[in-house]
C-alpha cells in the first residue's frame, strides 16, 4: 500500500479541540443559514477509511458504483441544530464525482423521516468533486439532531466512481439502489445491503443540542459532554467484531451511553500499528493524524492496539493460514512499545488525553502462541507500570477468565476466543468510563 501520497483536501479540515467554522449561505428552506457567528464542531460519528479490498465478507468497493444511490444509517453521539460530513477518496485514483449528497433523519432501515430530508452543498453546489486522495467537508446545514439518534446520508452517483474507497466491517447494513433516490423518504427503492461503509467517513454536529430523555440516552448528567469527545482507536475490537449487526453494540457505543460523552469509533478489523495492510488499512502510526489528530472536539484517545502484529505471525503457523494476514512479520515486544510512543507522543503534541488499554486475554484463538503469550505480557507489564501513557485501562484483567487468566471469560467471549461478545463489550466500556471518571 502506497502510503507516501500526499492527502489532497478539497475543503478545509480543522483539528483540535474545538473547530470552528461559519455558518454557509442559504440553500433553500430549513437548509443551511448565513451567519458570522463561528461555530464549534464536534466530530459525532466516524470511520476510518480503507483500500478497496473483499476481506473477509464480500462488499461493494471493488465494483464501486454507477447510477446509483447508496444510502448509510448512523449514530451520532453528540447533539445539535447544525450538522455537515465527511467523504473520503483516499483510495481512490481518479477524481470522485458526487451527483448529489442528502442527510435526514432515520426512520426504520433504509427509510427517512418525513419533512427532515436536507440537500448538502459543497462550496455551495450540490455536485462537486473530491480528487484522488482527497477529503472533502459538506457545508453546514440545519438539521437537529439529538444525540444517540440516527442520522442518514444518501450520495447518489450518475457516473461510474470506480473502486469506492470504503470501511469494511460497519456492522450495520448500508443499502444501494438503482438511479437517484437520494430524496426518497421511502426505502423502497433500496433492495440491495452491504455492511460496509462507502465514502462516508464522519457527520459532524454543531449548534444547540437537544437532548433526548436521560432515560432514553443513558445519560448521567448534561456535564460529561463538556469534557469534550472521545476517540476509540484500535483493530478489529475496536471495530466491534463479534457484536450483533445493526444494533449498535460496539464498546464505543456502550461508552457513549455510559458517560455521555460523544465517541468516534476508529477501529479497523485486523489492524496493525507498525505495518500497512492491503486489507487492514494504513499501519496505526500513519492513520493517527487523519483518524484521530484531525477529528474536532476530541480531548482524550483510548489505544486498544497490537494484538494482530503479534498474532499474524502465530497465525501463519497454522494449517490454513488465511491470506489476508500479510505481512506478518514476528515483532518484539520493544518494536511495539515503540510504536505506542509514537502514538503517545503525536496525542500530547495536540494536548490529547492518551489513555492505553492492555492487550485482552486471547489464549485458544489462532493468534495465540508462545511468542506472541510472552510480548503480551510485556507489553502489558509495560502500559501497567512505564507511566507513559496518562492513564491505562486493564482490559486484560477485567475480561479474563478466573480459571484461566491466558483466555477470554466465556462470559464475555465471541465463538474465535479472540474477541469479546456484546456483553464483552459493554465491560470494557464500563472500565474504560471508570478510568475517564477519575
Amino acid at each position: 500500500m502506497d502510503t507516501s501520497c500526499v492527502r489532497r483536501i478539497a475543503a478545509p479540515l480543522f483539528a483540535g479541540s474545538l473547530a470552528l467554522g461559519v455558518l454557509a449561505a442559504p440553500a433553500g428552506p430549513a437548509a443551511s443559514a448565513q451567519a458570522t457567528t463561528p461555530v464549534a464542531w464536534t466530530a459525532a460519528w466516524g470511520a476510518s477509511p480503507q483500500l478497496p479490498s473483499t476481506g473477509f465478507t464480500p462488499n461493494w468497493s471493488q465494483e464501486g458504483f454507477s447510477h446509483q444511490s447508496v444510502r448509510q444509517a448512523v449514530r451520532v453521539t453528540k447533539g445539535g441544530d447544525l450538522a455537515r460530513i465527511r467523504l473520503s477518496n483516499a483510495y481512490g485514483t481518479s477524481p470522485l464525482r458526487i451527483t448529489g449528497a442528502v442527510i435526514a433523519r432515520t426512520s426504520q432501515g433504509a427509510a427517512v423521516e418525513k419533512g427532515s430530508v436536507r440537500h448538502l452543498t459543497f462550496d455551495g453546489r450540490r455536485s462537486t468533486w473530491i480528487p484522488a486522495h482527497g477529503e472533502l467537508r459538506s457545508d453546514t446545514v440545519r438539521l437537529g439532531l439529538k444525540r444517540l439518534e440516527s442520522a442518514t446520508v444518501t450520495l447518489y452517483f450518475a457516473g461510474t466512481t470506480g473502486p469506492a474507497t470504503f470501511h469494511s466491517q460497519g456492522w450495520a447494513d448500508t443499502y444501494r439502489a438503482e438511479g437517484d433516490h437520494r430524496a426518497d423518504t421511502s426505502g423502497a427503492a433500496y433492495t440491495s445491503t452491504s455492511q460496509s461503509w462507502y465514502y462516508l467517513s464522519g457527520v459532524e454536529v454543531g449548534g444547540t443540542e437537544h437532548r433526548l430523555s436521560a432515560a432514553t440516552a443513558g445519560e448521567r448528567t448534561g456535564v460529561e459532554a463538556e469534557k469534550g469527545g472521545i476517540v476509540v482507536f484500535g483493530d478489529s475490537i475496536t471495530d466491534g467484531f463479534g457484536s450483533t449487526p445493526n444494533t449498535d453494540r460496539r464498546y464505543s457505543d456502550a461508552l457513549a451511553e455510559r458517560t455521555g460523552r460523544p465517541v468516534v469509533n476508529q477501529g479497523i478489523g485486523g489492524n496493525l500499528v507498525l505495518n500497512d495492510s492491503a486489507w487492514f488499512g494504513e499501519r496505526a502510526t500513519a492513520r493517527f493524524r487523519r483518524d484521530v489528530l484531525d477529528q474536532p472536539g476530541v480531548s482524550t484517545v483510548v489505544i486498544l492496539q497490537g494484538v494482530n502484529d503479534i498474532g499474524f505471525s502465530e497465525a501463519a503457523k497454522g494449517p490454513n493460514p488465511p491470506d489476508t494476514y500479510k505481512p506478518a512479520p514476528v515483532v518484539s515486544s520493544r518494536e511495539l512499545i515503540a510504536g505506542y510512543r509514537k502514538l503517545i507522543a503525536a496525542g500530547h503534541a495536540k494536548g490529547l488525553e492518551v489513555v492505553g488499554a492492555t492487550l485482552l486475554p486471547f489464549k485458544g484463538s489462532d493468534h495465540w502462541g508462545p511468542h506472541a503469550a510472552q510480548v503480551s505480557n510485556e507489553v502489558n507489564d509495560w502500559i501497567r507500570h512505564a507511566g507513559e501513557f496518562d492513564a491505562y485501562v486493564d482490559l486484560d484483567k477485567a475480561l479474563a477468565d478466573p480459571a484461566d487468566p491466558d483466555r477470554l471469560n466465556s462470559a464475555y467471549a465471541y465463538e474465535d476466543a479472540l474477541h469479546p461478545d456484546d456483553t464483552g463489550y459493554r465491560v470494557m466500556a464500563e472500565e474504560v468510563a471508570k478510568v475517564l471518571d477519575r
